[in-house]
């Protein structure tokens, strides 16, 4: 994953940190390829590094029966980003099962995670929304 065009690209690198369930954590360096013209980090890497985790997470717990989609996304930016930045994408195994069942029952459903940016001091950079869609996988295709 850290190879992938739009992480090495903007200095992003992942990893799992836990297994079961899936979770991930990522982080950015401050580089100077990665700056924006006032000399902190570009919000678009900072989006960058928060984009396909949910998504990864929902596909692998809630296997091949579901189909799984980012739906859109909102980022609020709240202080500048400075030297390195992570982020931690967990979802609880409850909330899994969870939306394993409401998507099983209603066919479709729509679901909203949050993550936070933080710089070094654990101080909040930037908040994004995640919406994704769960969809039952239609068994004839």
């Amino acid at each position: 994953m850290n190879w992938w065009p739009p992480f090495a690209g903007a200095g992003v690198r992942a990893r799992v940190i836990r297994q079961d369930p899936l979770a991930f954590e990522s982080r950015l360096a401050l580089r100077w390829w990665n700056r924006n013209y006032v000399g902190t980090h570009f919000g678009g890497s900072l989006y960058a590094m928060t984009d396909p985790f949910y998504m990864l997470i929902l596909v692998e717990e809630l296997g091949a029966g579901f189909v799984v989609w980012d739906k859109s996304a909102r980022i609020r930016y709240l202080r500048p980003g400075r030297g390195t930045v992570s982020a931690r994408f967990e979802i609880a195994r409850e909330r899994i099962e969870q939306i394993r069942s409401e998507a099983a029952e209603r066919g479709r459903l729509e679901v909203e995670l949050g993550v936070e940016v933080l710089d070094e001091a654990g101080q909040v950079v930037a908040e994004v929304e995640k919406r994704l869609s769960v969809r039952r996988r239609d068994p004839a295709g």
